[in-house]
């Protein structure tokens, strides 16, 4: 399947898309020094109070300019970017009035986290590149006082922040703190700078602000957190023991599922499939010989031969796993993209309190490839855990799949870049990509099917705790005792998800339903083009929505099975 060709778009609609990509660059500087705009070069975040106050004036501009395109007079992809676009603005206008910016997210991402990758992305081609980016760390104290302003008149209104996350994001901003200025997070670009390039200078200034400046005010931003968990939290976890935080509960699980779904559909749907995949984590384990599931697992778990050496050599592993895979890709996409990605350990000091593995996207300038994380830990990423992680978050997952977005230069930016207002659509596709391994014939042993039943069931355990926490009245012992139940996790990392929901509501539900929805769309393919149907023109057609909702991306794909089936 070839990429199809650009249509004529609609000039109004795209000069609005375009006006509001600007917008959102310049309220996002850290996304736009990704897309080189200048206005980006000597700041990191625009988040005080009165930014959020000043943009909803603009937003509302926008959605009233929208009100005047006839949607009838619309074809092929503006149909979408009309829907895409307005549904954004209403989100953002909704998301104001709902408060969320007066309880930010503390974790699992929290303001420490999204500096962190800000550095990991940055590049220093210049000696100009590293003057701007001194700069741009200088304004990091700034942004955590207004994290500290934004939590403190959020308070004010009731909105409490659940005091059992306190010891995890302590943690998170105090990590940053340990080690030499040199090893630091902050000093990563001018360690991945050009040797030929002079920046002798800008290092010595660079190391001070971070010795002088930087370290002393997150050790700052740390004992303000501490201090406003003192008066400020709750001993309760949902989101809905907050002013309007059922309404609140309502509108994240819309936004990161973008199904009109009920948090009781939900739960109900998640019941459902871990009853489904747990029948088929015990046949596997009577196939292996075991008595029981139990007995399965403890098995693996006991065996050292699944825990790579070190970090090394767990990071070795997945770079082999990772060519493997990528060899076999064209068999199954047409589509592949320019970028390529590569592999690194997550820092031993925040390993404990992020996931065994995650992606870093490349940057839309393409200055700097993805990078798919690996966890300092080995034993928490033993080897059955290695393919679903990697053909989720490297190739054919998270890091192909950006990549593709971005090149694909007939659709407006904001549906090119803009992939965090579509989650269900980004991570159901990377869970469905662990499924595809199946496919591609990549799972061979028992351990290794274990690992990828093992990893689904936890996206549906997802189902299940995160409404139950946030909708059912559900206490963190009562989510604690059901993921035991049903996933080999250890307690530490079952508690660490646990509390992942609790900091980020609605956000877990979107990768089991944005698969469900996916593998529902396949099926209906396959039953419509029978023997005419290719597995590699269907990928290429999920592959070509850009970054989509799951109604949009089901219009896109019925459309192609409709011009599939006239021509058979």
């Amino acid at each position: 399947m070839t990429k199809p060709a650009p249509h004529k778009r609609n000039q109004r609609l795209a000069s609005i898309a375009e006006s509001y990509w600007d917008f959102y660059l310049y309220e996002n500087p850290s996304i736009g020094a990704e897309h080189g705009d200048p206005r980006a070069r000597h700041i990191l975040f625009r988040e005080s109070i009165a930014d959020y106050e000043r943009r909803v004036d603009r937003l509302a501009g926008f959605l009233s300019e929208l009100q005047h395109i006839d949607h009838t007079l619309l074809a092929g992809q503006d149909v979408y970017t009309l829907s895409l676009l307005k549904r954004e603005l209403e989100e953002s206008l909704e998301r104001y009035n709902l408060q969320e910016h007066l309880r930010p997210t503390l974790f699992p991402f929290g303001p420490e986290a999204r500096i962190s990758e800000v550095a990991n992305q940055t590049v220093l081609d210049t000696v100009q590149d590293a003057e701007d980016y001194l700069v741009r760390l200088s304004t990091i104290p700034a942004f955590l006082r207004d994290v500290e302003t934004r939590l403190e008149a959020g308070s004010v209104l009731g909105h409490r922040i659940p005091d059992v996350l306190l010891p995890r994001v302590l943690a998170n901003v105090n990590g940053f703190c340990t080690g030499d200025a040199e090893s630091s997070v902050w000093f990563t670009p001018f360690a991945r700078s050009c040797s030929a390039l002079d920046l002798s200078d800008t290092r010595k200034r660079a190391l001070a602000l971070i010795e002088d400046l930087l370290v002393p005010s997150y050790r700052h931003f740390a004992d303000a957190l501490a201090r406003i968990f003192t008066t400020a939290s709750r001993s309760t976890v949902s989101c809905t023991d907050t002013p309007i935080g059922v309404d609140y509960y309502r509108f994240q699980v819309k936004h990161h599922t973008s199904l009109s779904l009920s948090p009781a559909d939900i739960h109900n749907i998640g019941h459902s499939e871990v009853d489904s995949i747990w029948l088929k984590i015990e046949e596997l384990a009577r196939k292996e010989g075991a008595e029981s599931v139990e007995e399965f697992k403890s098995r693996l778990q006991s065996d050292r031969r699944f825990i790579a050496l070190s970090k090394e050599d767990l990071r070795e592993k997945i770079e082999v796993l990772c060519k493997r895979i990528d060899r076999r890709i064209p068999e199954y996409f047409g589509l592949m993209p320019r970028m390529t990605y590569g592999i690194e350990s997550i820092p031993v000091e925040i390993s404990a309190q992020t996931p065994p593995a995650y992606a870093q996207p490349n940057t839309a300038d393409g200055r700097s490839s993805g990078i798919h994380w690996i966890t300092s830990l080995p034993e928490r990423c033993p080897s059955w855990m290695h393919l679903p992680l990697v053909l989720h978050e490297a190739w054919p997952g998270h890091l192909m799949h950006i990549a593709l977005l971005q090149e694909m230069t007939d659709l407006p930016s904001f549906r090119r870049f803009g992939i965090s207002s579509y989650n269900a659509y980004i991570e159901g596709w990377a869970l469905y990509c662990e499924k595809l391994g199946l496919d591609m014939g990549f799972y061979h042993d028992g351990p290794e099917h274990f690992g990828r039943l093992e990893l689904e069931i936890c996206r549906a355990v997802r189902l299940v705790v995160d409404t139950g926490l946030h909708a059912n009245g559900w206490t963190r012992a009562m989510a604690f005792t059901y993921m035991k139940k049903y996933t080999s996790l250890p307690d530490a990392v079952i508690e660490a998800e646990i509390d992942r929901y609790i900091g980020m509501p609605g956000q877990a539900l979107s990768y089991k339903l944005g698969e469900l929805k996916i593998l529902e769309l396949r099926r209906r393919a396959e039953k419509a083009l029978g023997t005419s149907f290719r597995l590699r023109d269907f990928h290429d057609r999920l592959m070509t929505a850009g970054a989509v909702t799951l109604s949009v991306l089901e219009q896109h794909v019925d459309s192609w099975i409709q011009s599939e089936v006239s021509q058979l």
